[in-house]
């Protein structure tokens, strides 16, 4: 699909007083988050690169079109009134779709790489739109959401040069935004409705948004200190392997019996359990405080959203336990000291930084990859299909945090739940999408039919 050519509008910048207008509005979408960071737009260049900084020029210079200056002149009008006749029709269209287009916030699906995708504005009421794009859809996963202009061209639905990727984190910031600017009470919905005049109008939010959250996680990945990293509870990361042996005469069975008798150790075998975070129990939320205040929280998650605290599993004689901080390690220590008492032996413990547990965990990647053997795609997408198939079989029926610990089949009876459902199986998908490169392993694992299965398949959209 041939591109539409600008160049000679964004020359047309230069005439008349064209350029301080454009000025104004690329204040408006750019200066508050280049303030709060003290850079310049060049250094944005740098921080970002060129391509990521000419994408949040054009989406200023987008929204710059859509304008009207002093007694309702506007900048495309002017340019086609004075120079048109060195367009042809087809860019001359283009640019007049682009002065009536308005910037929203769009989840996409049904993606063919290098042609199309689907397109459903998240802030205004309708129906998806096809879009035909040969660029973005190499990139996009299903459900992901994107801030960008989608315009006519030629009889087709296309989208037009600025587009953002916006993250789960980005997206909250944009609703936290528009709550507040329309002043709206948060309810239910993640994000307002909002009539597309008044979006016209919050344009420069999605850039301001999207900026301030990127250049924030840029800051923290510039400092000369090593980045600090902490779990979900405060504690600063440090991966400890805690090695119990099993006592004579105990066998693995018998170990494995007492391990399944503890509400907080969820199985996904015979040998391995999660160890989750007690939703009963009252937990004080987690603040940043201190040296925490310059570094990152990272929480581990099962797919239903209950917090992982550590991991446990049986090879040979040993019991192998697996936590992220000090605190968690003193924590299982004494649950397994009441659970387990002379089932296992003395434990030793190793402890390693995250730098340390990166570079172990390359050196094996690296011999695994010279001498492991190699299985065929359809062997592979079996294998992962009947892990996955087990798996989320067995999650139908239990309670999941993010439903209000309703099960997803309780979820999908009531249409007040109904949604959460959606929103929580688009996350699934969505993440596993992200795992790899679409065509192999989770990442192209197929979850029609968890849809199909609680009766909202007419929902996937």
């Amino acid at each position: 699909m041939a591109s539409h050519e600008l160049s000679g509008l964004i020359r047309y910048l230069g005439q008349d007083d064209w350029g301080a207008c454009f000025d104004e509005v690329l204040e408006q979408h750019l200066g508050p988050a280049l303030d709060a960071a003290e850079v310049s737009f060049d250094d944005l260049k740098e921080i970002l690169g060129p391509d990521v900084a000419m994408t949040l020029w054009g989406c200023a210079f987008e929204d710059f079109l859509t304008q009207e200056w002093d007694g309702g002149a506007n900048f495309v009008d002017a340019y086609l009134k004075r120079r048109g006749w060195k367009e042809g029709p087809r860019n001359s269209a283009y640019m007049r779709a682009l002065k009536t287009s308005v910037m929203s916030l769009y989840e996409v699906s049904e993606i063919v790489p290098g042609r199309s995708l689907m397109a459903r504005d998240l802030l205004r009421a309708g129906e998806p739109v096809c879009v035909q794009e040969g660029t973005a859809t190499r990139t996009l996963r299903q459900w992901d959401r994107i801030a960008a202009r989608i315009v006519p061209s030629d009889g087709k639905m296309i989208l037009a040069g600025g587009l953002l990727a916006y993250s789960a984190a980005a997206c909250e910031d944009l609703a936290e935004s528009f709550y507040k600017a329309l002043r709206k009470r948060r309810g239910r919905s993640a994000f307002p409705k909002v009539d597309t005049e008044t979006l016209r109008e919050l344009a420069p939010a999605f850039t301001l948004t999207w900026l301030f959250r990127t250049l924030e996680t840029m800051a923290l990945q510039m400092e000369g200190a090593p980045q600090l990293l902490f779990n979900s509870d405060g504690d600063e990361l440090l991966f400890h392997e805690i090695r119990y042996p099993l006592a004579k005469g105990v066998t693995q069975k018998t170990v494995a019996a007492a391990l399944d008798a503890v509400p907080d150790l969820r199985p996904e075998n015979r040998t391995f359990w999660n160890w989750l975070e007690n939703h009963e129990a009252p937990k004080k939320a987690f603040r940043p405080q201190g040296r925490a205040k310059a570094g990152l929280s990272l929480t581990s998650e099962m797919d239903d959203g209950a917090t992982v605290l550590g991991t446990l599993e049986l090879k040979g004689r040993q019991l192998l336990v697996g936590v992220n901080s000090r605190e968690r390690a003193a924590r299982g220590q004494a649950m397994l000291a009441e659970v387990l008492g002379s089932l296992v032996g003395t434990p030793l413990t190793q402890i390693m930084t995250p730098g340390q547990t990166m570079a172990e965990r390359e050196a094996r990647s690296g011999l695994r990859d010279e001498g492991s053997l190699s299985i065929s795609p359809e062997e592979e997408a079996r294998l992962v299909g009947e892990v996955m198939d087990r798996h989320y079989r067995q999650v139908l029926d239990e309670a999941v945090p993010a439903l209000g610990n309703l099960t997803p089949r309780q979820a999908a009876r009531t249409a007040a739940d109904r949604q959460k459902l959606i929103d929580w199986l688009k996350h699934l998908e969505n993440n596993a999408a992200r795992s790899g490169d679409g065509q192999h392993g989770i990442a192209a694992y197929d979850f029609t039919w968890m849809w199909v299965e609680l009766g909202v398949a007419q929902l996937r959209k």
